[in-house]
């Protein structure tokens, strides 16, 4: 097939630009002639792999936004695709990938947090109404055929905000690097990473991975420090916030010493194999690709019920998911749980075991097998 992805970026750092690399690689490999079309490539396109680059307006992020979206579809179709899978906000796609939910319900979850003053921003924002415009117009799209929802959670997103058959939206989890990430120099990473950052070998160690500090959970956990069932933990923290600044002094007066900020790390598969246990307390992800990279390294995880990933926790490993991760002690209790099961070798089996299942080339077999049904597909999908 001759596939066209469409996304107003190319890059490796955040995780829709990411997901957007490795797809054009996995069809790719598989022996399909991929395109992409980006308006902006902070990184060149995977060899073997065609380039379109996208002309937009360069005044704001509103006007950016709609004229790539305008633009996008005569650009792809001047090249003949059979199927087209948008990333972003784009108007014409056989194949929608909705990695975050719906902006819809984001902005309903902000109001509730925000109150009025909130909602009456979000109300009056060209911005977010223009989003909106947007979203509501891919959906109402008759040439859609079907919708990939990254779990469990943004299928449930997209159906509360829109009216649409649930059998035309597919839940398709990401994949995991279960190469590169993997339980084999676990000695090695533990022994390097800690003596790096002054970490005991023989003292527990809880891992949190991400950037945004804030919206993944981390101000649930560092309170938990200041218990003295926490006084022997470490916690090791690898990412970015714009006020880490802030996290790091608050880190040192709860409990100096056992919790390390390192910033973003290029080798984050060494940092899980220096843990014991990865949180991720979020209240709210349409994913977390952190799980699945802790559970091929064979760690067990804690995480938050509302988090996307939690769908694929099953059986003893299930144990980690928080129903209120903003209940203190629920979190504590969990946590200091799995602190004391993290040295049970039929546990970290049983972590890889299922992370061998969501390997990126099944992912991808199933892609393949969805495009496939797709560009056999006619009819039209509905939505008010």
């Amino acid at each position: 097939m001759k596939i066209a992805l469409a996304h107003k970026r190319l890059d490796l750092q955040g995780g829709t630009e990411r997901d957007l690399y490795q797809t054009a690689e996995g069809l790719r490999d598989l022996g399909h002639e991929v395109h992409l079309f980006c308006s902006e490539y902070g990184v060149a396109a995977p060899a073997g792999v065609t380039a379109h680059r996208v002309g937009v307006l360069p005044f704001g992020r509103t006007l950016r936004m709609w004229s790539f979206a305008l633009r996008v579809p005569t650009v792809i179709q001047r090249m003949g695709c059979n199927i087209v899978i948008s990333f972003g906000r784009t108007l014409e796609q056989d194949v929608l990938r909705c990695g975050g939910g719906t902006h819809r319900g984001f902005l309903k979850r902000l109001g509730r947090i925000g109150g009025v003053r909130r909602r009456l921003w979000q109300a009056t924002s060209l911005y977010h109404r223009s989003l909106l415009a947007l979203e509501r117009r891919q959906f109402a799209s008759a040439r859609l055929k079907k919708i990939i929802a990254v779990s469990a959670e943004v299928k449930r997103d997209i159906m509360a905000n829109y009216r649409l058959d649930g059998a035309v939206i597919e839940v398709l989890h990401n994949g995991v690097d279960t190469l590169r990430l993997n339980p084999d120099k676990r000695d090695e990473s533990r022994r390097t990473v800690r003596a790096r950052w002054n970490i005991p070998l023989d003292a527990p160690v809880v891992l949190f991975v991400g950037s945004g500090f804030r919206r993944k959970g981390l101000d649930r956990l560092l309170p938990l420090w200041s218990l003295p069932q926490f006084s022997e933990i470490h916690l090791l923290v690898v990412g970015d916030d714009a006020r880490i600044r802030r996290y790091r002094s608050w880190g040192a007066s709860i409990a100096p010493g056992k919790i390390v900020f390192t910033g973003r790390q290029n080798d984050v598969e060494n940092y899980y194999g220096a843990a014991d246990i990865v949180a991720l307390p979020a209240l709210q992800e349409a994913f977390g690709n952190v799980i699945l990279e802790a559970l091929a390294t064979g760690l067990p995880v804690l995480i938050g019920a509302q988090v996307g990933a939690a769908d694929v926790l099953n059986g003893r490993l299930a144990r980690g998911i928080v129903d209120r991760p903003d209940d203190a002690d629920e979190l504590a209790r969990t946590l200091l749980d799995l602190v004391n099961q993290s040295a049970d070798d039929t546990l970290k089996q049983e972590a890889r075991d299922l992370a061998l299942r969501y390997s990126w080339g099944e992912h991808f077999r199933r892609l393949d097998s969805l495009l496939r049904e797709v560009c056999h597909a006619r009819g039209t999908i509905r939505v008010s």
